[in-house]
């Protein structure tokens, strides 16, 4: 109790004090005009209330990684808290906050053009690609998954799901964002927080009385703990396993759709650094309640080889934590985390080709065209197997948080800041991108050398990047 305890506390305080500190180097002023008031078309660029664009932050974010990721890093041991924590104060909530005050600084810009602009024009087209595809697979990988649990608890069809989720989709996609999007998401995040609040206080009472045993962070738990820790290596996967409750690129696809709605760049810190915290909260809390509920580590690892998966975790902790009430709480948790995040991974999707093609996007006919042709892609995705494409996801999600924590790091310098708040925690996470991708197994696209040689080899390439910022910035 005292390690989950610890975690939460130095959440909260990470958002007050480093927080703060992220907020003053970068330098908001609410003297500037926003994006959302200087372009205001009312579809993409409207004023929405502080907390309503929070909210819509939250879910955007959201979605099942900081459950599902969790629960499935909690495999690793109590190591995953440090992650959570650390990643999330120091890197993910850091990575947001520029993502999204950089793109508000430039008008609303989308990822792409903001990279684009600070690292040059062959990183903006290799992003524009990166984006477009994890988006691409995100929104469809986010009917699939809800399709599936309705198909489950109905008698009809899972194409029929699939069509009722993808008809939502468009329309999110295609409405002013205050018509649907605005106005059934502060609901959707009442939900989730109540469910995830309400997990996390039955479990300290289960705590407290003796029922549940919650794992300490120890000298001995300092070890991979997972069930085959031969395939689950535990640096670098359990940080890519972990993505949405630590750091995740795909947080920067979506912050610009909240910065072409947001009033006073004053409001950048509780919209993007506490949306994030929030997030590493509902990480901590479900990561630390998989491993309550199966009685510990080497339990939940038991449970995940006899085929139990996150979903049926978390079905069965509401239902015996909460009751009928809590295993309603769940259903609708695990069906509307994915389709917050599907939706706007479409409409993400929509304006970052707009931007490229250069296509106003106030009259309805040119975001239908633009519709079109994305759903079209996302409608074939669906009828694919993602099990294999999926695990591309996350190394290509952890990409794409690296460059935009590099294009962090390259405005502050420019700007003669601190860029070390970005540049070191690009250096680590660059690190682990090439690690992952040496040392993970073939079926994932690795290359599969030896150990210690990827752990070298990868340090010479993050550590070669730091020193190619260093000397350009020397020679500026």
């Amino acid at each position: 109790m005292i390690t989950f305890m610890v975690s939460i506390v130095a959440l909260i305080l990470g958002y007050f004090i480093y927080g703060k500190f992220v907020e003053r180097t970068f330098g908001p002023s609410s003297n500037n005009v926003t994006p959302a008031i200087s372009k205001e078309d009312g579809v993409d660029y409207k004023v929405l209330s502080p907390w309503k664009v929070y909210v819509i932050q939250f879910l955007n974010i959201a979605g099942l990684g900081p459950i599902f990721g969790a629960i499935l890093g909690a495999a690793y041991g109590p190591m995953a808290y440090i992650w959570i924590v650390l990643g999330c104060i120091f890197m993910g909530a850091a990575h947001d906050y520029f993502s999204g005050m950089l793109s508000i600084r430039n008008g609303g810009a989308n990822v792409p053009d903001i990279i684009g602009k600070y690292l040059g024009g062959g990183m903006k087209q290799f992003i524009l690609v990166l984006s477009v595809c994890l988006l691409l697979v995100l929104s469809a990988s986010f009917v699939s998954g809800p399709a599936d649990l309705l198909a489950e608890l109905t008698s009809l069809d899972k194409q029929i799901w699939v069509c009722v989720v993808l008809g939502y989709y468009i329309l999110a996609t295609l409405l002013p964002i205050d018509k649907l999007i605005g106005r059934f998401y502060p609901v959707f995040g009442a939900l989730l927080l109540f469910m995830v609040l309400s997990v996390g206080i039955v479990m300290l009472y289960k705590a407290c009385s003796g029922d549940v045993k919650m794992i300490e962070l120890s000298l001995s738990s300092f070890k991979n703990m997972h069930a085959n820790p031969e395939t689950n290596i535990l640096f670098p996967m359990m940080f890519i396993v972990i993505s949405c409750g630590a750091i995740s690129g795909f947080h920067s696809t979506q912050s610009p759709l909240m910065m072409r709605c947001m009033s006073d760049e004053k409001y950048g810190r509780p919209v993007l650094y506490g949306a994030m915290i929030s997030e590493g909260i509902v990480a901590m809390i479900w990561a630390t309640a998989a491993i309550a509920y199966m009685g510990g580590v080497e339990g939940l690892n038991e449970a995940a080889a006899a085929g139990k998966t996150p979903a049926i975790l978390v079905n069965e902790i509401c239902q015996s934590w909460l009751g009928k009430f809590g295993a309603i709480l769940a259903i609708l948790g695990v069906i509307i985390c994915p389709i917050t995040s599907g939706d706007t991974a479409a409409r993400s999707c929509r304006l970052i080709v707009a931007d490229k093609l250069k296509i106003r996007q106030k009259p309805i006919i040119n975001r239908i065209l633009i519709a079109i042709p994305i759903f079209i892609i996302i409608s074939w995705l669906c009828m694919m197997q993602f099990a294999v494409i999926w695990q591309y996801v996350g190394i290509g999600n952890q990409i794409l948080a690296s460059i935009v924590l590099w294009t962090g790091a390259e405005y502050l310098r420019k700007h003669g800041k601190n860029h070390w708040i970005m540049s070191l925690p690009a250096t680590f996470l660059t690190y682990i991108c090439v690690c992952y991708i040496m040392i993970a197994p073939v079926n994932v696209g690795g290359i599969a050398l030896n150990h210690t040689l990827s752990y070298v080899v990868a340090g010479v390439v993050a550590l070669g990047f730091m020193l190619f910022f260093l000397l350009a910035k020397r020679a500026k």
